[in-house]
Order: C-alpha cells, then sequence, then structure tokens
C-alpha cells in the first residue's frame, strides 16, 4: 500500500491496513453535500466482500445522518466558510467521529455553490483529507446524472422497465434525467430553484439571483434586496416558475422564455414517459415530507408543480431519496496489478492521485475501427463528467475487443487522442486503463508510434465504471506492479419499486 507522507502540509492518503490481505473488511465513509441552498453529510459503514480479486461494497449501514444545514452566505456571491466549517465539525461529533477514524470520503459541490468566489476555500475544510477524499465540484451535467442515480430512477428503469424521467429541483438549479433500461438517455439543467429569492421571517429579501428576478417581473414585480415579499408575490412566481417546468417535463420544443433559462441543451429524446421521480430540496414538498418553510420558495414551487403533474395524469414514484440524493461516500479497494504487461513511460510521474474515469461507449467488436467514432465517444463521456476544460488529467477505461493487430490498435488510439486534445494541449499524463491484459502494448504504441510528447501510463486488468476515481501509486522494485486504489461514488441503496408503482 502507500506510505504516509507529507504534501504541503497535508497528510496525504495512507492506508494502514493491508487490505487486499482480507475476504473481507469494513470502511467508515461520510458523503458531504455542498449546495446553493442546503447543505448535508451521512456517515456510513461499508462491509466490503472480494470478489473476483476485487473489493465490492457488499452492505452498507448508515451510521449518522446528519442534519439539513441552509448554506450560509456572507453576501450575495460568498459562502460562508467559517459558519460551514462550525457546521461540519458539529455533525462529526454528532456522529461520534474523528476526521481520522473516517477511511474515505466524496465532498460534492453542487448547484450554485460551484459558482461561488470562495468554491476553493470551502474545499480547503477538508484539505486536511486529501487523497483519501473525492472532491468533486458537479457541473450541470454531472449533478443531473448524479441526481438521477442518486433518486433510484436509473435503477428503476432498468429493473422495473420503465421510462422514468427524474426532475431534480434545488436551490438555484432544476436538472431534468431522463432514463431507459438503466441508461441516461437526455439530460439538461435550467435555472428555476428556490431559493433565487430568499427571505427572513419577516418577508424582507436577504438575497436575489438574477433568475430570481426575472421570474418576478414576468409575474408583474419588481424586487430588490430589502424589499417585502408576500405570500401572494411567492405564489405568483413559483406559478411562473412552474409554467416553465411543466414544458420542459412535457417535451414541448422550448419558447423563447423557457430557452432562456437553458444551462444546458433542451432534451432532444423523444418518447413516452412513463414515471417521473422528484428529488432535491422541493421534492420534500412534492413528496409531503415536508412542512416547514425556510425561507425561500420550496413550499410554493413544490404544490405548483405537483397541481400541474396531477392534472396532466403522471405517474409519480417516491425516490429512494429526495433532498439527499447524490452521493452517500465513497468505497476503496485494492488491486495488485501484473507488472508484465503495463507501461508507465516516467516513473516519477506517480503516484497520481483522484483521476476520475472516463468511460466511453466503444463499438469495439468491428473489424475497422473508425477513428472519428471513437474521438466523439470520448467528447460524449467528457461531456457527461463535465471535464471538457481539461483542469485535469483523466483515465480512459475501456474493454478491448477483436484481434490487437497494429491497424486496429492505431485507429483506435489516434481516435482516443483526437477526443483528448485539449488534455493533451494542457500536458496532463495520458492514462489508459484496459480491461483486458494488453496494457502494455497501447502503452508502447502511444509512446513510439503517436509519439506522444506526455507522459504515459497504461495499466490494465481491472474494470471502471463512471463516477469511479483512481489513485496509481508508485511503482514497486521487486514485483514492478503499481499499487491502484478504486474510489466509487456510492449513491443511495435502492430497491426498484414495484411495477404497480406507488403513487403520492
Amino acid at each position: 500500500m502507500y506510505d504516509e507522507e507529507e504534501e504541503g502540509g497535508r497528510v496525504v492518503f495512507a492506508e494502514q491496513r493491508n487490505i487486499a490481505a482480507a475476504e473481507k473488511t469494513s470502511l467508515v465513509s461520510v458523503g458531504v453535500d455542498i449546495g446553493s441552498s442546503t447543505s448535508h453529510l451521512v456517515f456510513s459503514r461499508l462491509r466490503m466482500e472480494q470478489r473476483d480479486g476485487r473489493y465490492v461494497v457488499a452492505e452498507r449501514q448508515v451510521i449518522y445522518d446528519s442534519d439539513i444545514f441552509l448554506t450560509p452566505y456572507t453576501d450575495q456571491q460568498s459562502i460562508d466558510s467559517d459558519k460551514l466549517g462550525e457546521y461540519i465539525a458539529g455533525q462529526y461529533r454528532s456522529a461520534q467521529l474523528r476526521p481520522d477514524e473516517v477511511d474515505t470520503g466524496a465532498l460534492i459541490l453542487t448547484g450554485l455553490a460551484v459558482r461561488r468566489q470562495n468554491a476553493r476555500a470551502i474545499g480547503e475544510l477538508f484539505a486536511v483529507e486529501t487523497g483519501k477524499f473525492v472532491s468533486v465540484s458537479a457541473g450541470d451535467q454531472m449533478e443531473a446524472a448524479m441526481a438521477a442515480y442518486g433518486s433510484g430512477a436509473v435503477v428503476n428503469s432498468r429493473d422495473v422497465g420503465v421510462v422514468v424521467m427524474n426532475v431534480d429541483i434545488g436551490g438555484g438549479t432544476t436538472k431534468i434525467a431522463i432514463c431507459d433500461k438503466g441508461e441516461i438517455v437526455g439530460l439538461t439543467a435550467v435555472d428555476i430553484g428556490a431559493r433565487l429569492i430568499a427571505f427572513n421571517d419577516n418577508g424582507v429579501i436577504t438575497r436575489i439571483e438574477e433568475a430570481g428576478r426575472l421570474f418576478a417581473k414576468q409575474a408583474g414585480l419588481d424586487l430588490a434586496p430589502g424589499d417585502t415579499i408576500s405570500t401572494a408575490d411567492c405564489e405568483a412566481i413559483a406559478e411562473r416558475m412552474a409554467d416553465r417546468l411543466e414544458e420542459i417535463i412535457t417535451l414541448r420544443v422550448p419558447s423563447t422564455e423557457t430557452g432562456a433559462l437553458h444551462r444546458l441543451a433542451p432534451i432532444s429524446w423523444r418518447g413516452e414517459i412513463d414515471a417521473l421521480t422528484f428529488s432535491g430540496g422541493v421534492s420534500e414538498y412534492i413528496y409531503e415530507y415536508e412542512e416547514n418553510e425556510y425561507g425561500d420558495l420550496g413550499p410554493y414551487l413544490g404544490r405548483a408543480i405537483y397541481q400541474r403533474v396531477e392534472r396532466a395524469g403522471y405517474r409519480v414514484m417516491p425516490p429512494v431519496e429526495n433532498i439527499r440524493a447524490t452521493v452517500v461516500g465513497a468505497s476503496q479497494y485494492t488491486i495488485q496489478l501484473s507488472g508484465t504487461t503495463i507501461m508507465v513511460s516516467d516513473e516519477t510521474l506517480l503516484p497520481l492521485r483522484n483521476i476520475p474515469v472516463i468511460k466511453p461507449v466503444f463499438d469495439l467488436d468491428q473489424l475497422e475501427i473508425n477513428q472519428s467514432a471513437v474521438a466523439n465517444a470520448i467528447t460524449g463521456a467528457l461531456l457527461r463528467l463535465d471535464q471538457t476544460e481539461a483542469k485535469q488529467p483523466v483515465a480512459l477505461c475501456f474493454d478491448w475487443l477483436g484481434s490487437a493487430s497494429y491497424q486496429r490498435i492505431h485507429e483506435f488510439l489516434s481516435g482516443v487522442t483526437s477526443g483528448l486534445t485539449a488534455h493533451l494541449e494542457k500536458g496532463h499524463p495520458f492514462v489508459m486503463v484496459c480491461e483486458g491484459d494488453i496494457g502494455k502494448v497501447f502503452g508502447i504504441h502511444a509512446e513510439e508510434e503517436l509519439k506522444l510528447s506526455v507522459p504515459i501510463v497504461s495499466i490494465d486488468g481491472i474494470a471502471l465504471e463512471e463516477f469511479d476515481y483512481i489513485d496509481i501509486g508508485g511503482m514497486m522494485v521487486a514485483s514492478g506492479a503499481v499499487p491502484v486504489v478504486i474510489k466509487s461514488l456510492l449513491f443511495p441503496a435502492s430497491a426498484a419499486l414495484g411495477s404497480d408503482g406507488a403513487g403520492i
């Protein structure tokens, strides 16, 4: 495993137990979600079992579910990191856990929290956990996908055999994802949310976002911080928001007003929606789990949306998780890779930590490989995980099919490098993970035939999924192997809903 080392005063991931030597083990994991409206934590104990040479989560026991905390702000643009830090420390105490007793975790910044000026300062709250925490700033694409997984929409579309649309209504944005046969076939995000306008107990507006001003104007109101907002005003604004959401849910061609709200391209998928699930803070009101008000448009928007869905006759499924429909932590396990079939062009590059995994869908069972199709698949995978800006390296995972002829490998790798142009131009290492035992062949070809100028790490023998992150340790002198820690984001455990579908 890794040795403990210091990096800029921070303790970097150091696994003291030899997890690979045991068939069963357990880990304590924490999921931290900091959004534009609310923040929360969930602590879990994960029972891990070794199956086919890899560790999987066999059971998750929730140790402590935190209070839901309204994300604090110092002004219009800045989250109060001091108050947030106090809240997080308090939740650790309530869980009766010290940070050093947590083995692994996931810190997720979502919604408007990602775009605040001090998003980096929020990440610094967990700086001491560097290495063992997966830290993700989830943009609109990734957040929509994560909500669909967390709400159970993805698994229900597969296990129940229905097309499910998940509508995640948060404080600043709404994310919509359509799930069919266990896959997300369409998604989008719009500027609609409960805390686009926030106010105190006296109805005095404390914060208003630009989209909040827009909806207020559509309701015939001119609002600003310091103004008083009435119940009738809240209802009128919520009705305008619900109008726009109804248009999206029914898959109509966006009107000019709705088009202006889109943060992502409108959903192009067309077909029948069998069921809806709702997640995010506003879903608490839609499912009548929450009655209290928190100084925003949540209860008004929830009622307005539910009335439209009910009138339209949609089947509504209860979610597995609603306001907590993000990650519940991360699991980790190790695999010792054979040093004879991997290739590392520069050993000083290692260790690499917290590298996000992309897993494009390739058509590799054909005799000839299409470079453009490979490049397009990679572009789509980068887009799904908000990795198009190439701010960090990514690990490409694939399962090779067919012969490993020179021509097929050359066409494939040419397509890969084309899809990863932005990453390579920024000098990020070229990281490949092949499920078969031919990593060395691909690494040598990339170095000698494509003459890549960046470091190359080509490993094999493991299977990864999207939402996985990997650490690649330094090469072991005796065996030539490299230890790999795979950190898989965990979503709420979900059982498929019965085909009769409970309504609300």
